[in-house]
């Protein structure tokens, strides 16, 4: 049979098209994906082995923007500022050896607080790394060390390869246990030429379905109990509304003590403080936990057969890490309460209101605490003038301790706490990185003379790029916590607490901030508000003398038995 015209001439396939491949450095790759990945700002300190790092992030100067910091624990601690303001992954970039320790708290703190700060560290000749050839900037094993801080770290080996690890360690970081990850890169590899393939776009991190079986156990356990109280922490920040309609439908108020305030609006009668939720672990039985680890209840309010728990984390590791609960749902807290609440709609038993009961129990607890009068006046100033977004970043002072405790927060990411690494010195440079980040709102970073001084050289910083944060500086003349215990606990012998300080109005004058002085709450607020009015780097010094207390109302006793399962 002859051939037809199709058959003498097939149609040959269309030819696939090649992937656009450029000639690029590694340093110009790994710019690229940072910004396929929505990466627009690098904090930063600069030096010489990442000098081609530098080149690219000027090449993309059109796209990216460096702020620089003049210490590298400034730029890591800007870095997760941002990161927390906004939970999207930053990035900081520092040298080897000293840059790296230099930044080692702030990413300690990352890890501790799951946020997500991507690490650029550089490193010193490929051919040397772990010959102890004593290179510039060189530390034994500095991936070993980096490895302790973060749960995601790779080597970064030439352009080719580049855009897939910084792709990989960005995705990483909402995966699993989230937290930081890192990047290293020699100083000879970073200005190295090779073909690069397309740069990849974000890929959406993996995260488990919730379990139905064990959705159906935790509902039909939640629907029967009687007193349930809901324990947030900062995994519950994207779940806010999911919780608020759980605490309705099951009448339960919800403890959150740092991380997870602002999940249930603070001026809910239902968002309870640390030694109101004490009082209710006593009494329920049952518990949701949210995104916490819920450590103090566990390790010292104690636990007995008698309360059950259901635990909403992103690992399982992290549902059993102090006592594993009698259902865990493992995975993102918002669609594994999303689908509870579906569950519970079935199984739920009516519910008389609390609304009252919790009320009485606000007043009374407001009278217990009284007593910290001197923190709480100045945190009735800071409220009144802080806006309802306003975000404050609390630190290791007197009046941080109070804020966990009685600052009304009321919506999720506003009160930043620096979880329990609770690092001295962290709050300054972090509340510098969330107001660059969080531009739209005011932030306000409360401090302690001693905090202050850790990172007050940031002014420098915030002078040169115009971040308008406002800072308060409570100053007493000491560390205060240690005074008090040198007090209290060893017979007044008192050694390495007292400071000399600056005048802080001129010390933020010399930078050419903004210096205030305000006396007494009255006059912080009339500060804070010239401050927000302005929009202008600020310093607020709050002379003050020795403050109550608050530890009788973070360290609690036991409550429940001590029966363990």
């Amino acid at each position: 049979m002859p051939k037809t015209a199709a058959q003498k001439h097939p149609r040959k396939a269309p030819k696939k098209a090649k992937a656009e491949v450029n000639e690029l450095t590694t340093a110009e790759a790994t710019v690229e994906t940072l910004l396929s990945h929505g990466i627009r700002t690098v904090y930063a300190l600069p030096g010489v082995h990442n000098d081609y790092l530098f080149d690219a992030f000027a090449r993309a100067s059109d796209r990216l923007s460096v702020i620089h910091t003049r210490h590298e624990q400034g730029a890591a601690y800007m870095a997760l500022g941002a990161a927390l303001a906004t939970g999207k992954p930053q990035t900081y970039s520092v040298v080897p050896g000293p840059g790296l320790l230099n930044s080692g708290a702030a990413l300690l703190t990352a890890y501790g607080m799951y946020a997500p700060v991507l690490a650029m560290i550089g490193q010193i000749p490929a051919q040397a790394i772990g010959r102890d050839q004593d290179h510039l900037h060189e530390i034994k094993d500095q991936a070993g060390i980096i490895a302790r801080l973060v749960d995601h770290a790779v080597l970064i080996k030439g352009a080719a390869e580049a855009p897939s690890k910084v792709a990989k360690a960005i995705r990483s970081m909402a995966e699993g246990r989230p937290g930081p990850a890192a990047l290293e890169c020699a100083i000879d590899v970073w200005g190295q030429r090779g073909p690069v393939g397309p740069i990849p776009d974000p890929m959406p991190p993996r995260l488990p379905r919730p379990d139905e079986d064990k959705v159906r156990k935790a509902a039909k356990l939640l629907g029967k109990a009687k007193r349930i109280l809901i324990v947030a922490g900062s995994g519950a920040w994207g779940a806010s509304p999911e919780v608020t309609q759980l605490s309705e439908m099951l009448q339960a108020p919800v403890l959150s003590y740092r991380r997870g305030q602002g999940v249930l609006d603070g001026r809910s009668p239902f968002s309870v403080n640390l030694p109101l939720g004490h009082e209710l672990w006593g009494e329920a039985d049952a518990v949701l936990a949210v995104g916490t680890r819920l450590f103090a209840p566990l390790q010292q309010w104690g636990v007995d057969r008698d309360l059950k728990i259901v635990n909403v984390s992103a690992t399982a590791d992290g549902a059993g890490k102090l006592h594993k609960p009698d259902v865990a749902l493992i995975g993102d807290a918002a669609p594994s309460l999303r689908a509870l609440i579906a569950a519970l709609e079935r199984t739920n038993e009516k519910r008389a209101s609390r609304a009252d009961e919790m009320r009485e129990r606000q007043a009374r607890m407001r009278a217990r605490i009284a007593k910290l009068g001197p923190q709480l006046a100045f945190l009735e100033a800071i409220r009144a003038e802080l806006p309802e977004d306003g975000i404050l970043v609390d630190e290791v002072t007197q009046v941080g301790f109070a804020a966990r405790l009685a600052f009304p927060v009321y919506k999720p990411r506003t009160f930043l706490s620096p979880g329990y690494q609770d690092n001295l010195g962290w709050g300054y440079a972090t509340a510098l990185g969330a107001q660059h980040a969080r531009s739209d709102v005011p932030v306000l970073s409360i401090n302690g003379d001693g905090g202050f001084m850790f990172t007050a050289n940031e002014l420098a910083t915030a002078m040169r790029h115009r971040i308008p944060l406002t800072a308060i500086v409570f100053a007493d003349g000491a560390f205060g916590n240690v005074r008090r215990i040198q007090q209290e606990q060893f017979g007044n012998r008192v050694i390495a607490s007292d400071l000399a300080n600056p005048d802080f109005v001129k010390f933020a004058e010399s930078f050419g901030a903004r210096g205030l002085r305000a006396r007494n709450p009255q006059e912080l607020r009339f500060a804070l508000r010239e401050s927000f009015a302005i929009r202008e780097p600020t310093v607020i010094e709050v002379p003050v003398g020795a403050m109550p207390s608050p530890w009788e109302f973070i360290h609690m006793p036991r409550v429940r038995g001590k029966t363990k399962r």
